[in-house]
């Protein structure tokens, strides 16, 4: 993790979210801390990130994210070369599907 980013400020932000207990605990805390914009910005990333895990390709993702090839690319490669945090949390979110289907 980058030391820019690892501060006491920081380690409280992402202490304060894991608080949060539900979606709509989650609606209410980010659309207090982040713009529309942002959250939208998150949403796409998030959706990108899925997909290219799913191996769909630049264009497929494009027509059906409105993402720039630029923002995949970005994506592709924090995939590649991150800190694990997509695999963790789609990882995570996999195996809540198989576990309540």
């Amino acid at each position: 993790m980058q030391n820019k980013l690892h501060t006491t400020e920081t380690d409280q932000l992402f202490e304060a979210i894991t608080l949060l207990e539900n979606i709509e605990d989650c609606y209410r805390f980010f659309e207090d801390i982040c713009t529309i914009n942002e959250i939208q910005s998150f949403v796409q990333r998030f959706q990108v990130a899925k997909m290219l895990r799913e191996n769909k390709i630049y264009t497929q993702i494009t027509k059906e994210t409105g993402a720039s090839t630029a923002t995949i690319s970005r994506v592709k490669r924090t995939l590649d070369y991150g800190a694990d945090g997509y695999d963790l949390v789609l990882e995570r979110l996999k195996k809540k599907d198989k576990n309540e289907g």
